[in-house]
C-alpha cells in the first residue's frame, strides 16, 4: 500500500521471536467485587486468544459462551489481556490454572483477578499498547560511517515525531485477508453461489439470521480490500488527512460522523489539530452521507475494479449495511530507543480495530517477519 512519503528505513525484521513483539490491552475497568463472572489478567506467549478461551473453558467446567474477551490477540506475540468467566455460585475449580499440554514457546500467566457482575464483551477496550522491537533495520543501501548513520537516525527521529503529531494512514493490515489472501478468495467463492429467493425465507423464518452469522471473516475481508484500496488513491492524490468536497468525517476518539458538502477553514483547522479524520466505506446499503466528490471518487474506484466490483455487489446482496472508518490513524504515546546501530524498538498505542502494522508500514520499505 502507498505512503505518503518514502519510509525512511530501507528494510527491517519484526517478530524474530515472540518477545519483540508485545501488545498490552487497555481497558480501563472498575470492579464491583461482586457477581459470578470472574475476570482474569493474563499475560500469554506464542498462543492465540481463542484457544485460550478454549482452555479456560475446560479450566472451569463451564460453555465456552460463558468464556467472554474483548479482542482477539496475535498469537506470534506476548500479550496481555482481560477474560470474564461466568463461575455458577462462585464455585472456583479445585486446581489453579496451570496448562500442561502447551509447546516449548507457549506461556500463560494469570497476573490478577477480580469478581464482576458483567460478561467481557466484544470491542470493551479503548486501544493496545504496543511494544515493538526491530532487528537487522538498514538504514541505506551501502554501509554508513558513524556520521552518516547518526544524520539518518535523526531524520528517523523526525519521521516519527512528525506521525506521533499527524498519523499514518488507516490500511487493514495483511492478517485481516488471511494466508495469501484466502479470505478473499473466500468472499469471492461466497458470492458467486446462487442466492436464495429473500421472500421466501422470510416467509418461512421471521426469526432469519443476519448474514454477518455466516462466512464473518470472508465479509470482512471483502469490506477491508474495498477500504484498503480507496484509502491507497486519497494517499496518492494527497487527501487522506486533508478532506475533499462531500466527505464524511469522524471526530477523533469515537463513533461519531458527520457530512459536509464543502471544505471551509474551520473543517482544515479541525484536521491540522487532529480533531476530525477523512473516511472511506466499509461497503454495504445505505452509503447515503458521502457525496460529491468523495462519492465519485470512491464509486470510481470500485466500478474500474473487477474484483472490488464483485466484493461491492455481493456485500449488498446480502444486505450488508455501509459504515465509515477513518483514513488516519492516530499514533498515542509514541516512544523509540536504540538498542544498538541495527535494533530499534518502538512503543506507541493504537485504538481497538487498527493494526500495528500501519505504522510499521509507514516507517520501514521492506518489512520482514521471521517468528521463531
Amino acid at each position: 500500500m502507498p505512503q505518503p512519503t518514502l519510509p525512511p528505513i530501507t528494510q527491517a525484521t519484526y517478530k524474530a521471536c515472540a518477545k519483540d513483539f508485545v501488545v498490552n490491552e487497555i481497558l480501563p475497568n472498575t470492579f464491583t467485587g461482586e457477581g459470578e463472572h470472574l475476570w482474569l489478567h493474563i499475560q500469554k506467549m506464542s498462543m492465540n486468544t481463542a484457544y485460550l478461551a478454549k482452555l479456560l473453558a475446560e479450566w472451569a467446567d463451564i460453555p465456552l459462551r460463558d468464556v467472554g474477551y474483548s479482542g482477539l490477540k496475535d498469537r506470534h506475540a506476548l500479550t496481555t489481556q482481560w477474560f470474564s468467566l461466568r463461575i455458577p455460585k462462585k464455585q472456583l475449580p479445585p486446581t489453579i490454572f496451570a496448562p500442561v499440554d502447551l509447546g516449548n514457546d507457549e506461556s500463560v500467566e494469570i497476573l490478577a483477578q477480580h469478581w464482576h457482575n458483567k460478561k467481557l464483551g466484544r470491542g470493551a477496550h479503548r486501544a493496545n499498547q504496543f511494544i515493538i522491537t526491530l532487528r537487522d533495520v538498514q538504514l541505506a543501501d551501502s554501509i554508513l560511517d558513524a556520521q552518516q548513520q547518526l544524520i539518518t537516525q535523526q531524520k528517523i527521529a523526525q519521521h516519527l515525531a512528525h506521525i506521533s503529531q499527524m498519523g499514518v494512514p488507516n490500511y487493514f493490515g495483511p492478517q485481516r485477508f488471511g494466508h495469501g489472501g484466502n479470505n478473499i478468495k473466500e468472499a469471492l467463492r461466497l458470492f458467486a453461489e446462487p442466492q436464495k429467493d429473500k421472500t421466501k425465507n422470510q416467509a418461512k423464518n421471521k426469526r432469519k439470521r443476519s448474514p454477518q452469522e455466516h462466512h464473518t471473516m470472508a465479509l470482512s475481508a471483502a469490506r477491508s480490500l474495498i477500504f484498503n484500496e480507496i484509502l491507497a488513491v486519497r494517499v496518492r492524490d494527497g487527501s487522506w488527512n486533508t478532506g475533499i468536497a462531500g466527505e464524511v468525517f469522524n471526530l477523533n476518539g469515537s463513533g461519531s460522523i458527520f457530512a459536509s458538502e464543502e471544505m471551509d477553514d474551520s473543517l482544515r483547522a479541525r484536521l491540522i489539530a487532529g480533531d476530525i479524520h477523512p473516511t472511506a466505506p466499509l461497503w454495504g446499503l445505505e452509503n447515503n452521507k458521502v457525496s460529491g466528490a468523495a462519492a465519485a471518487l470512491e464509486n470510481d474506484v470500485v466500478q474500474q475494479n473487477p474484483v472490488l466490483m464483485q466484493l461491492a455487489t455481493g456485500l449488498m446482496q446480502r444486505d450488508i449495511k455501509a459504515q465509515r472508518r477513518a483514513l488516519r490513524l492516530p499514533i498515542e504515546d509514541l516512544k523509540w530507543e536504540w538498542q544498538d546501530a541495527q535494533t530499534l524498538i518502538l512503543c506507541f498505542s493504537l485504538p481497538t480495530g487498527s493494526f500495528a502494522t500501519s505504522v510499521l508500514a509507514n516507517l520501514v520499505q521492506q518489512l520482514q517477519m521471521r517468528s521463531a
